[in-house]
């Protein structure tokens, strides 16, 4: 997600965040997983995800920018932000739901190729012929993990996550253009307010009395995921995009412990070696990107070398 220039440029905190976010990010894909296994519908985790996630925004707004971070520029763009990202976590946490967590996140990391090549067309950013080839490998590397046609995963699983992937490549480039006005505060902050309020309105259809196991399952699904948001904005004001990404992998890292401890599931060689290809392309759009910024600060003038 774009931000401007960080406020203070301390990349080595604005790592810690991001491993932090990585790592937190990871308990609320498993915290969606049991409490699916516990009986919870998705669209009633999507709610409570949302709700129980608003009194840590909200104390990251007393402790910081206060009401001026939520102030809004432009909110029509927000309604089109919040429909978008809505319907890309409730398809990401239905495939969650669906398949083994390892291979979730896994399919979860073809974003960036997803964004890249919606940002191409639709914001008219130039990307060469060395991202469309990262881009074109690394799709290569989902079809390694999916495997078509095979019973390595449920084929509704596969499908339901790569539509996940393309919906927040969607709210990326969205992202993007709400970036020119709006602060990533505001963002997260209404982003929460609307999913409660439009999940909430299914409540009376999906909500379910719980035990105390269902009740600490939805309130981790919430914390875990508000931690994880305001680490990922954090690291922002601290350290620029090509220097955190890489560090985003570590989230395979510990869904695969995850899913071995909770499930006693462990990735399939298929999984290991799509999430190798899918890595290295990722890693690569990454260092492209900066490579062409330094190009572009070096020599503005000068003809953009080919990305």
């Amino acid at each position: 997600m774009p931000t401007p220039p960080p406020a203070t440029d301390r990349p080595g905190r604005g790592v810690v965040l991001r491993l932090l976010a990585g790592f937190t990010f990871a308990l609320m894909m498993a915290s969606v997983k049991l409490a699916s296994d516990h009986g919870a519908y998705v669209l009633e985790i999507l709610f409570y995800r949302s709700l129980f996630s608003l009194p840590l925004i909200a104390a990251w707004l007393v402790v910081g920018p206060g009401r001026a971070g939520i102030r809004v520029v432009r909110p029509r763009a927000h309604v089109s932000r919040a429909a978008i990202g809505l319907t890309a976590m409730l398809f990401n946490f239905q495939a969650i739901s669906m398949l083994p967590l390892a291979e979730a996140t896994v399919i979860s990391f073809s974003v960036p190729f997803f964004a890249t090549a919606l940002a191409a067309f639709f914001l008219r950013e130039q990307v060469g012929r060395h991202r469309w080839s990262a881009i074109a490998v690394g799709l290569v590397g989902v079809v390694v993990v999916v495997q078509p046609g095979s019973a390595h995963i449920a084929p509704l699983g596969a499908a339901v996550g790569i539509v996940a992937a393309l919906g927040v490549a969607s709210v990326t480039v969205t992202l993007r253009q709400l970036g020119s006005t709006e602060t990533a505060t505001a963002t997260v902050f209404w982003f929460a307010i609307a999913s409660t309020i439009v999940t909430g309105l299914a409540m009376p259809w999906v909500g379910q009395a719980h035990d105390a196991t269902g009740w600490w399952l939805l309130l981790c699904v919430g914390i875990t995921g508000g931690i994880a948001q305001l680490c990922n904005t954090a690291s922002l004001r601290l350290a620029p995009i090509p220097v955190l990404a890489p560090f985003d992998y570590t989230q395979l890292l510990w869904a695969t412990l995850l899913g071995w401890l909770i499930w006693q599931t462990r990735p399939t060689a298929a999984t290991w070696a799509g999430a190798a290809i899918i890595v290295a392309s990722g890693l690569y759009i990454v260092h492209r990107e900066r490579r062409l910024r330094r190009a572009a600060s070096a020599a503005p003038a000068s003809p953009r070398p080919d990305a």
